[in-house]
Parts: C-alpha cells; structure tokens; sequence
C-alpha cells in the first residue's frame, strides 16, 4: 500500500462508492475544524446522482453513531478530535518499523519498532495516534493487541542445553521466538520447525512457544518445500480418511447417467493443455453446423457429479479452496484418484463433463447458447506446442507433429478434421479477442519462468514461456464460458429478483498508483495517459507493447501488474476491469479451484428453475476462497525464489549482465536478464562512493563522484551468497 496520500477512481461498477470512510475524514480532517453539511461534503467529493447521495447520508449517520464524526450542529460535522484510539492493521517491514493501516486515515501511519507493543505483522491492533510537533506528521503507538494474524511460524531451531529459538524464515517476524526446554520436543539443533506462539511476558523481547512439527534438517529440498507450504499453512499430502473417501466412490458411468444428459460423445472433442499436465479440466468440441455456423462446446470436468455438498470430500476441497502449483510439484484440491483420474479428460474416455455450447457465425457472434451436464469421449490430447505448429501452417494438407514437441515421443500426422477445427477456432478466437481489446481489455502477456529439473528436483536450466495463439486460443474460449455463464444467472430482468452466483471481479485501479507508474516510465521514455477509462486502457497496452522484449520489460511489466486491483470473488458484481466484462466468473477450472464448484452447482440449481440462495452464506465462502488463492500465489512465488536461488548456487563468482529491477536506500534490485533471478546489491558492498537513496529519481546517487544507478540501468554483478534457509540472494556489483 503507497505511503502517501491516496485519491482515487470514484466509483466501482455498481454504483457502490470507492474508500468512502477515507474520503470524508480526508476532507474533514483538511477543514481543520470547520463544520461541514452533507450537501457541502457531497459537492466536495462530487457526488452528483441521488443513489450516491443517499449512500453519503447513511455513512455519516453510520460514523456518527460509532462516535468517529461529531454532529457540531445540526446537520454540520467535524472530526472527533479527542478519538485518539484507532482499530485497524500492522504493517510491519523487514526493518521493524510498520505502518497502521486503518480507514480512520487517508494515508497509513508510521510506528516506530520501538512502539509497536508486542504487534505482528498483519495483526489486528489498538493504536494511539498523535502528531509529532517536529514534522507535523502523524505517528502512532500499539497499545493492545486485538487479534493475531499468525500464530504458527516456521523457523531453523537453534538448540542450547537449556532451551531454544525458533528464527522465523518470515521476514517480518523480526523477534526470535523462545522455546523452552520442554516445549522443544523431538527437534534436534539445525531442524526446520513450526512453532507455535503460547505467550509473551510483559518483560520479555521476545515472545514464547511451542515446537509442533518438526519438517526436517534446514537446507534438505523436501524440507524446504515443505516449509514453504507450512510457512502459509498449506498442507502437503491428504489425510488417510479423505483419501479413502475418494477411493469409495462409484467412478462407473451408467447407461443411467448417460440418459439424464445430452449425449456429446459423437462430436470431434480435444483437449489442449500444457505438455506436463495430469489434470484436463477442460475440452472443447467442434462442429460445422448445416447453416455455415459453427457449434463450438466448452466441456468442463463435472467434479460436482462425484464430490457431493456437505461431503468429507467436499469440506477438504473447501478448506484448501485451490491446487497449489510449486515448481517442482503440485499440492491438488482433489486427492488424485479425481484429479488425474475421473475428472481428467483424458483421451479415448468417456467423462462426465458440464458444458457450455455455442453457435457462432463467421464473425464470432454468438447466435445460440445451452448450459447443462453432458457426456463426451475425446478423441486427442494435444500440447500447446502441438496446437502451435498447427496454426502455424494454416495452408498445409498435412500437419506433422515433430518429434522433438511431439507427447508421445515420435513424429505423426494429425487428423485432417481436427486440424481443420483448431485452424478455425483459432480465427473465431482472434477475432473475440480483437473485440475484448477493442472494449478496453487489457493484455497482460507476460513471460514466464520455468525450470528444467533433474531426477532430484534441482534446477539445471532455465527457459522460458511465452502465451502464444495456441495458448491464447484456449484463453478466449475458457474467457466466453466464464463471462457467458456469469451474465446467464446474473444479467435478470428489470423487477426480477437477483439470482446468488459466484463472480470473479476485479475493480478499477487506483489513480495514485498509476500516476506514480506514469511518472517512472516517462524516465525511460514510455508514457501513460490516465484522464479517462479509454485512454488509461489504451497507454497502457500501448506501453505493454513498446517494452515488449526489452531490458526493463520484466520490471515495468510487474510494476504495471502492481498498480491494478486484486481480483477477487464476491456474490457483489461489479464486473472485471482487466477484461472488461460487465460480468464474469470462474466456471473452467473445478478440478483446481472451488469457486468453479460452487459456480457448477448453482448454475445446475438455477437450470433446475431453484429460487435464489443466501448470498451470505456463498459470500463467506468467496472470501475464503480469495484468501486461499493469495496463500496459495505467495506459496508459488516462494517456491520460484527459491528454485533461483538453488540454480545460482552454481554460479557464485560468474559475472552476469543485468537491469536494476528496484531501489532502497539499503541497496538495488538486480534482475539477471538471462534468467530472469532477482538478487540484491547493498549499499555497503558499493565502495566506489558514498551513496544516498533519490526517491523521486529512483536512484542510488554517489555524494563524492555524483555516480548514479537508477531503476531500469544495466549493470554486470556476480553472485555474492545464495542463502537458500532465508530465500535471499545477494550479488557484488562490478563496478567497473
């Protein structure tokens, strides 16, 4: 979250107002105690419309009642000045310092490490806040500690005679957490643990705990990996009693079944995936239709047909929410018999799938469309790099399939028929694809880096992976089904009551944010223009495409992600930004994700004519899931810093070229251009000048001799230390 004062984007789709808490004491708070009514505080912050107003009168109302506001006199409001207690989170930075982020204030308060009172980072907390009379700037003091965040930490033990410490591998745990002698356990000197918090004494620095798992010797691969997963309470394998439920199912697909379901199995279906994959969520069929249309299917796997509601089953892939892809391995949803086994569309099966099927013309249109559960036999399985030589040679008679690419090892021809189908998909696709960037979608194609693993799961290579029509082909098709599907339940007739469904939704980006990202890229000569929605949508694929291949592209790429919304799920639409959809959800992926699960039930309930369920319920459910999903992104990233770090232990001393990714004052962020690995060189190990931190320059700058290292400079390092128990990367900059 920026540290500065924040304005931005008014409304969410919707019409429900963005931050509005924030707004009024920002703008009461700069009245410096002059009494404003609510016309004056609508004109204020331009608020124009009815709806909009009414929602301003009931927020006053609101903090007037919890005593945040003061009614000076009738219908005129100041801030309550004598509320110097505030309630909201710790932001607590690798330094020990944090920020108090609450919506009292419109920018988040700084806490000294030496008032932060026993917080946490992420910790619910009771602040006293204050102005220091020096800066005239807030500030503010932790007195109580409402509700912790995190209870359990993975840490390396260190072992005396006596008792122990836990240091955490969480960087913002700053306090060693103290074990005593009888609390440790099993755990021997060097082992990577979880430690669970028990206490801390009012005379104590540090807080007290309990050893509750032992994951290994620090250092191992497996203990490694698995201490990431535990570091965001992921598990790592299924309980015997879940993986026995999974085995009692009844996998058969009857002739009864078959009957309650439109029958697909004639129909030319394929799958796409990447060449790796075990779990095919999804396939697609294709037919020329006698009118010239085409029929195109969108086959989902059907895991709700076999994991029932209120199941074992169903309560594990609740609690998980989403499958776990490491770089090594992945942590499914489903117990396997499931995920590669009855759900997978593999080829030359028949499977129970959940079908969204639609007639399209010759421009993509969409003429028909049907939702319901199907069945369908696939006749192949193909990579993307397979697909890719396909729509590569859209004028060959005869596609062959290298067998360099090939998945099955040898070089062979593909089926006339279905070439002839993924050739014309992939024009259907590149024209709705067209029509998305046309509306203000956003193309966020960013590359991605793999590793190349040996037997032992070590890194001995790195390559990576670009979104080609192959990729983008499947992408469209998955995007019509989920957006389709969403506006089926959710788009109702004036007066009708509004159906629960899931959404995917992802809101407008913060005007600070892309100011700021405006502000860098001009420094390398790109530049982003913000006045309105079509203009900003506009500079910025404009700008995604300019630094397409470049040195900095993988930094402006990522910074540019940065200034966007999180997406999220949510029984509240407001629709996607970054897609530009009015309406959306997950339907595609129930192998991997259970808000696609819920998304299959509710829209078989709704098919079956069900009157709308309790959104409170589902909306619970949503957060979870959205929770999940970060635990589970935070996990992958880990998993890809610490596959970098173990490959550049090869390297210590090799000289590699590289671009300043980031700049602090305690150093620079390097990203090697070769491999994409991000280290950091700091400030002291800079010995040709004595530097200073530019924040507006972006820059290191030298006090003696002026040298500057600004972002986006290339610069030659070598390898320094690659400490994989703390995932940290060091390099020495050749200053030369």
């Amino acid at each position: 979250m920026p540290r500065g004062k924040k304005k931005s984007i008014y409304k969410k789709k919707g019409g429900v107002i963005k931050d509005l808490t924030r707004k009024i004491f920002k703008l009461l708070n700069e009245q410096r105690g002059i009494p404003l009514n609510y016309k004056q505080i609508a004109s204020a912050l331009k608020l124009e419309d009815h709806a909009s107003r009414q929602q301003l009168l009931l927020k006053l109302e609101a903090l007037k009642a919890q005593k945040k506001i003061k009614e000076e006199s009738k219908g005129k409001f100041i801030l309550d000045a004598e509320k110097h207690y505030h309630v909201g989170t710790l932001d607590v930075t690798s330094t020990g310092n944090a920020y108090f982020i609450c919506e009292d204030f419109d920018s988040d308060v700084f806490i000294h490490k030496n008032s932060i009172g026993g917080g946490l980072n992420g910790d619910t907390v009771k602040t006293y806040v204050y102005k220091r009379k020096q800066k005239n700037k807030l500030e503010g003091e932790v007195v109580e500690v409402i509700t912790r965040k995190k209870t359990s930490f993975v840490g390396k033990l260190q072992l005396s005679s006596r008792f122990g410490f836990v240091v955490a591998d969480d960087r913002a745990m700053n306090n060693d957490i103290f074990i005593p002698k009888d609390k440790i356990g099993e755990a021997k000197d060097g082992d990577k643990v979880v430690a669970d918090l028990t206490d801390w004494p009012a005379d104590s620095k540090n807080p007290y705990g309990v050893i509750t798992r032992v994951l290994g010797k620090s250092g191992e691969h497996n203990t490694e990996i698995h201490s990431i997963l535990a570091q965001y309470d992921l598990p790592y394998e299924f309980l015997p009693e879940i993986e026995a439920a999974a085995k009692a199912l009844d996998l058969t697909i009857s002739e009864e079944e078959i009957g309650k379901r439109r029958d697909m199995r004639d129909v030319l279906t394929f799958t796409i995936d990447p060449r790796d994959a075990k779990d095919f969520d999804d396939a697609l069929s294709f037919q020329k239709l006698p009118n010239g249309n085409y029929e195109i299917g969108i086959h989902i796997a059907d895991v709700s047909h076999y994991v029932a509601e209120g199941s074992l089953l169903d309560e594990e892939a609740y609690k998980r929410a989403t499958s776990v892809y490491l770089v090594d391995r992945v942590v499914p949803m489903l117990p396997e018999i499931l995920s590669n086994g009855a759900c997978s569309l593999r080829p030359e099966e028949e499977k129970l799938t959940f079908s969204a099927v639609f007639e399209l013309n010759e421009a993509a249109e969409i003429k028909k469309e049907w939702y319901g559960r199907t069945v369908i036999y696939s006749d192949k399985r193909f990579a993307y790099e397979e697909a890719q030589v396909i729509i590569e040679q859209p004028d060959a008679k005869i596609h062959t399939i290298p067998a360099s690419i090939s998945i099955i090892d040898r070089a062979y021809d593909v089926d006339p028929e279905i070439a002839k189908a993924i050739l014309k998909m992939d024009v259907l696709a590149k024209i709705m694809r067209g029509k998305r960037m046309k509306s203000g979608a956003l193309a966020f194609d960013k590359i991605e880096t793999k590793f190349n693993l040996n037997q032992d799961g070590v890194p001995i290579g790195v390559f990576f992976k670009e979104s080609k029509d192959a990729n983008k082909l499947i992408e469209e098709f998955m995007l019509l089904a989920n957006k389709k599907v969403a506006q089926f339940v959710g788009k109702t007739k004036e007066g009708a009551v509004k159906k629960t469904f899931i959404y995917r939704v992802h809101d407008e980006p913060n005007i600070d944010k892309l100011e700021a990202l405006g502000n860098l890229v001009q420094k390398f000569g790109y530049s982003i223009d913000v006045k309105s929605r079509k203009s900003t949508t506009a500079s910025l694929n404009q700008l995604l495409s300019d630094v397409h291949g470049k040195a900095e592209s993988n930094m402006i790429e990522t910074l540019t992600i940065r200034t966007m919304s999180k997406a999220e799920y949510t029984t509240e639409n407001i629709g996607h930004y970054g897609l530009a959809f009015d309406y959306y959800g997950h339907f595609t992926s129930p192998i991997r994700r259970y808000p696609d699960v819920m998304a299959h039930r509710l829209l078989q309930h709704y098919l079956e004519k069900g009157k709308s369920v309790s959104a409170e319920n589902f909306e619970e459910k949503c957060k979870h899931s959205s929770e999940m999903e970060m635990l589970s992104t935070r996990a992958e990233r880990d998993s890809i810093k610490y596959m970098q770090i173990k490959y550049m232990q090869n390297f210590t001393g090799t000289p590699f070229k590289g671009v300043i990714s980031g700049v602090t004052e305690w150093g620079i962020y390097v990203e090697v251009m070769e491999n994409k690995c991000e280290g950091m060189v700091r400030t002291r190990d800079i010995t040709s000048d004595q530097f200073y931190f530019d924040q507006e320059e972006y820059a290191l700058v030298g006090r003696k001799h002026g040298t500057i290292y600004r972002l986006g400079d290339e610069v030659w390092i070598k390898v320094k230390n690659a400490d994989l128990e703390r995932k940290h990367l060091d390099f020495y900059l050749i200053e030369e």
